[in-house]
């Protein structure tokens, strides 16, 4: 899924425009017991609990494509009967009614979910007649091209309040507040089946994740059955080991300012997108030798990895560039990094910074002038 397509499934989590038919739950405590489950029509919920549940939803469709939010295909073997993909089409095709699946599904998650702490499973099946358009892109509200039927989950930690002094107004007085058990938003959960090209894919489904570098493996693997992708911090070691080992010794910041910049450059011809950027292996390939890598390096290079797909949002940050030493982290504005340029000096490598008449150290505004 695109961003446009996650966008257009988090706005029917919407009073205007809600698809969702039935609602179930289970909180789950530390020691993975169940200890409530509930399972109701949604639209029976009270205005202000159906607010509070549409904001869990949106919040399990947030984040960034390839970050928080991962594409997942599932192996062949997983859509063979008794595969994971064939259960959950049970579920989704059951709209939540088999009380016998939605207890195996919660035993599925209970069982291979690693969490320490208590959390609430949020399962919804919805119905999203999708909107034809016309030929200049526009939607036409009256004309459905498809039907979208599906289920998310979403999985949020529950937490005790802090303790603390509250006005009690009954009383007229300052005392003891009560802790209660608050459900948080959620740091894991699924879309399925995904939503690709404004229709079912059955293949794929998206998986989502607050933390981008605490992906719930056994989860992914035991629930969802589905092809573990790479997460945005291994994709990014990937890429620096590349580099590393293709340049070797010539492996100096004006090699890796250069990339950084043609990374950027990338990046904004393809904004527009909605497809996030990929770089293929034979991207990378020209990114090494446009910034002159050593021909028998590249050749190394090919045959070491086998065709990979890295995110450019992955790999590298238009907001930061950080240069670190042992004892010393330099932040730079990343469009002014030719600010920063290696000298020796005195028969030493050093990095020579070039300032103007305004330097701030400590808060404390300096002179320049030596």
């Amino acid at each position: 899924m695109n961003k446009k397509e996650v966008l257009e499934i988090r706005k029917q989590f919407k009073p205007e425009n809600c698809a969702i038919t039935r609602i179930c739950g289970c909180y789950v405590d530390h020691e993975k017991n169940k200890k409530i489950e509930s399972k109701s029509a949604f639209l029976s919920l009270p205005e202000e609990e159906a607010f509070k549940y549409y904001d869990i939803f949106k919040q399990t469709l947030s984040g960034t494509i390839g970050k928080n939010l991962l594409n997942m295909e599932f192996p062949l073997e997983q859509e063979k009967p008794e595969g994971k993909q064939e259960f959950l089409l049970k579920l989704r095709d059951s709209k939540l009614q088999d009380d016998d699946l939605i207890e195996e599904f919660y035993d599925k998650v209970i069982e291979n979910y690693i969490y320490a702490e208590n959390y609430y499973i949020i399962l919804i099946h919805a119905v999203y007649d999708v909107p034809g358009k016309s030929s200049d892109g526009m939607k036409m509200f009256d004309a459905s091209d498809a039907v979208y039927e599906h289920i998310l989950c979403s999985i949020c930690p529950v937490t005790l309040s802090k303790a603390g002094l509250s006005y009690n107004p009954g009383r007229n007085s300052i005392e003891d507040r009560i802790r209660d058990w608050i459900v948080q938003a959620p740091v894991s959960g699924f879309l399925f089946p995904a939503f690709i090209e404004r229709t079912s894919d059955i293949h794929n489904v998206l998986y989502y994740s607050k933390n981008p570098e605490e992906i719930h493996t056994e989860f992914i693997e035991q629930v969802l059955g589905s092809e573990f992708p790479m997460t945005a911090k291994d994709q990014k070691e990937s890429f620096h080991s590349i580099i590393t080992e293709t340049f070797g010794e010539e492996c100096n910041y004006e090699v890796v300012r250069s990339i950084h910049e043609n990374l950027q450059e990338m990046i904004e011809e393809h904004k527009e997108d909605p497809e996030p950027l990929k770089l293929s292996k034979p991207e990378v390939k020209k990114l090494l030798e446009k910034n002159g890598a050593e021909q028998e390096k590249v050749e190394s290079f090919e045959e070491k990895y086998e065709d990979f797909s890295l995110l450019a949002d992955n790999i590298t940050s238009a907001r930061k560039f950080q240069i670190e030493t042992p004892d010393i982290a330099i932040k730079v504005n990343p469009e002014r990094t030719d600010l920063i340029q290696t000298r020796m000096i005195d028969g030493r490598k050093c990095l020579v910074i070039a300032v103007d008449e305004y330097v701030e150290v400590n808060g404390v505004m300096i002179k320049t002038m030596i």
